[in-house]
């Protein structure tokens, strides 16, 4: 009789430690949420986008691209939400559950796309004004968009090609790949990482941290453009973060431990791993609904009306503390007034 150790044997690993529990309890409520919060915020933000179109210059071109590829992820999530509820098993054909995955990867790698675009063009626009001043229109805008598009789907174009389930349980949708390819799926996924987050990541990074340089020597800066690019520096950071660093790494992980499985070698850490990746893939979905944040700090028309109505407000609280002194000594005089009369 062949015994297995947990943290390595010579055989296959038959002692599953995956705890896909987790997956189908937890994905389908972030998910809804996810729905329900980034289809009205997108499609509140598209609406602000649509409404200063002209004030916002050629940035709204790819704010309006990067609500597309939300909302085309967005819609896929119902679908995902009763595959998990059912436990992983897929009712719409796995050329559906591939049309799904697709999406996912589109909207990942197009937001991280036109966020590069958006971070490029407001760098060329601060640092270098007179240099790009009237040299770039809306067709250049459109056609990087469409270029971005095109790199996007060669990108992720070879994932429809690998299988999204396994022999044992054909209702699958693996949001990678089956158990028998993902030796073949790690290079791929590793060189999609680079080529999707990590050089994109640099040239954002590089851009902003360049703009804070500038806007920290000019003291002549407007202050509401220092203050948009320090909240565009912030939020990028934190969707580069929270959304797309922990996803990426934990997916080539994980699928490093489903190749390390199949040689026999296992480890009790593998399921703290795969819980992390579906985590990872929550974080990354959750990007759709933080995107709109993009359109409301890079909208000049919603900045300059947010600033009237915090100065309204403060000029209507101030007037009403002084309203409420100026009364209670006149109260106080009427009321000794009434007495003096009785």
């Amino acid at each position: 009789m062949r015994e297995m150790s947990v943290n390595n044997t010579k055989g296959p690993c038959e002692g599953n430690l995956i705890n896909l529990n987790f997956t189908h309890s937890f994905l389908p409520p972030v998910f809804i949420t996810v729905f329900i919060v980034g289809t009205v915020s997108n499609i509140c933000g598209l609406r602000s986008v649509c409404v200063s179109w002209k004030k916002n210059g050629n940035i709204n071109i790819f704010m309006f691209n990067l609500g597309v590829a939300d909302l085309l992820y967005l819609f896929t999530l119902p679908f995902l939400v009763y595959y998990y509820a059912r436990e992983s098993d897929w009712q719409f054909g796995q050329p559906f559950c591939k049309v799904t995955r697709f999406c996912f990867n589109l909207n990942l790698y197009g937001s991280i796309g036109f966020l590069t675009c958006i971070s490029i063009y407001r760098y060329l626009g601060i640092v270098h004004p007179m240099k790009v001043m009237g040299k770039i229109t809306s067709r250049h805008s459109l056609a990087i968009s469409a270029l971005v598009w095109v790199l996007v789907i060669i990108q992720i174009t070879p994932d429809i090609f690998f299988d999204k389930n396994d022999e044992k349980k054909t209702n699958s949708c693996f949001d990678t790949t089956s158990t028998n390819l993902t030796r073949y799926y790690l290079p791929y996924s590793i060189s999609w990482t680079v080529t999707g987050f990590v050089l994109p990541l640099v040239i954002i990074l590089g851009c902003y941290g360049h703009i804070v340089v500038v806007l920290a020597k000019n003291a002549n800066v407007n202050p509401l453009l220092k203050q948009r690019c320090l909240k565009l520096v912030v939020i990028l950071v934190i969707l580069f973060s929270i959304c797309f660093i922990p996803y990426h790494i934990f997916r080539n992980l994980n699928l490093t431990t489903r190749i390390l499985k199949q040689e026999g070698l296992c480890h009790h850490l593998f399921d703290d791993i795969y819980i992390a990746h579906q985590v990872g893939r929550f974080l990354a979905c959750l990007n759709s609904a933080i995107n709109p944040l993009i359109y409301i700090v890079g909208n000049d028309d919603f900045l300059t009306k947010f600033q009237d109505f915090s100065n309204r407000t403060r000029m209507s609280l101030a007037g009403l503390k002084s309203a409420i002194i100026y009364r209670k000594p006149m109260e106080a005089d009427y009321v000794t007034a009434t007495d003096d009369c009785a």
